[in-house]
């Protein structure tokens, strides 16, 4: 399949959508403590939305339920928001998002602690948005996809860490998976170059133990061992001037999130 570049225009489209999804991320960051169940941050964002433009991406993509991913723990991706899942204090969530405006996706994730976690925890915490961070600043004219994973890889078992491999980063426009696939790991000079025009939903998965991954239900994924584990991500446009990050506002700056 054909790898799209994006006009300015395009990306412009896909930035107003990644301005709702930041805009949703952010008041969830600020809502989540103990006591509150996955169904009730399911709640807040869907009316957070209504009479927004455009649609959330994930509901009734393939049959999901669902306008959030929620995964708890040892979740790591494409968790159901339920009312029985009841959030405690020194849990870890990670919330996933997405929007299409105008005929254009942008997705984006956070992992939010809740109330206080520990170091441990913390630290799995800090290195995935960390291993985000690396992966962008590679995200420049010239570089191959397996920089971009390289740069997670090494970051996230130098910190004693590993990166999942059944989950990857994807192309992102007017689909919502489109080429190419971006591993969280690889061979640096390796995979497709980088292009101006090129839009990658770059999303490091991280688990404090082995990277083995099973399935509880036909949507979500969790560790096999067990083992918390952590996502973040964003929504990347590759650009003459450097990488711009479509599901944050421009004048944010620093690290990703």
């Amino acid at each position: 399949m054909a790898i799209h570049l994006r006009s300015a225009e395009e990306l412009e489209k896909m930035h107003r959508a990644g301005l709702i999804v930041w805009d949703v991320l952010n008041a969830l960051r600020q809502l989540v403590k103990p006591g509150l169940s996955t169904m009730d941050l399911e709640k807040f964002a869907e009316q957070k939305i209504a009479g927004l433009p455009g649609q959330p991406a994930f509901k009734g993509y393939r049959g999901y339920p669902c306008v959030l991913c929620t995964s708890v723990n040892s979740e790591i991706v494409h968790g159901i928001p339920s009312p029985k899942c009841t959030l405690r204090a020194g849990d870890i969530v990670s919330v996933d998002f997405g929007m299409v405006v105008d005929g254009y996706y942008a997705d984006s994730a956070v992992t939010i602690p809740v109330g206080s976690i520990a170091p441990e925890l913390q630290k799995l915490l800090d290195v995935t948005r960390e291993g985000l961070d690396r992966a962008i600043d590679k995200m420049r004219v010239g570089n191959r996809l397996g920089d971009v994973g390289h740069a997670v890889q090494s970051w996230v078992e130098q910190n004693g860490f590993s990166v999942v491999r059944e989950f990857v980063g994807h192309g992102i426009g007017t689909k919502m998976h489109d080429e190419p696939n971006l591993p969280n790991y690889g061979e640096p000079g390796r995979g497709a170059r980088l292009q101006e025009g090129m839009v990658i939903a770059v999303e490091p998965m991280v688990n404090a133990g082995k990277p083995a991954v099973r399935m509880r239900d036909e949507w979500t994924a969790e560790t096999a061992d067990g083992s918390p584990s952590a996502h973040f991500e964003h929504t990347v446009a590759v650009t003459a001037s450097g990488p711009w990050i479509l599901t944050r506002p421009r004048d944010v700056t620093g690290p990703s999130w």
